[in-house]
């Protein structure tokens, strides 16, 4: 019968998980080293619409302008004092996601264009 409950079998006080945990490729503007950060600032700024955003999951994704694939955006990319709702015109630029970069998520998303419905700001309960 296994015992197996993620941790090692030893009786050290200091018991460990012996699972690997694979860090998320996700890149929060809290963990985005100075080298990336810079990169995307030399990024030219482009537009889009808002897809779709969650407010509880905390992410969405914009249509580019331009066309080609939607683009990753993370709620801490978000600058401005409205959530977004789909059809928000943004402006952004890109940042290209680890371990590859060949893919690229939007940062520092402003909205440049409302819809016309209620937006509610950050600071009040969900609508």
């Amino acid at each position: 019968m296994s015992s197996d409950n993620g941790f090692n079998n030893d009786d050290s006080p200091n018991k460990t998980l012996t699972h690997l945990q694979l860090p998320s490729p996700i890149i929060t503007r809290r963990n985005r080293t100075a080298s990336t950060s810079e990169r995307a600032l030399q990024n030219p700024i482009e537009y889009g619409k808002i897809k779709s955003f969650c407010r509880e999951k905390g992410h969405g994704f914009i249509k580019p302008l331009k066309g080609g694939e939607d683009l990753f955006l993370h709620i801490s990319d978000i600058e401005g004092e409205y959530v977004p709702l789909p059809g928000d015109e943004v402006s952004y630029r890109l940042c290209p996601i680890p371990p590859k970069f060949e893919k690229y998520q939007a940062v520092h998303v402003k909205i440049v264009q409302l819809v016309r419905e209620r937006h509610s700001k950050w600071h009040e309960p969900s609508l």
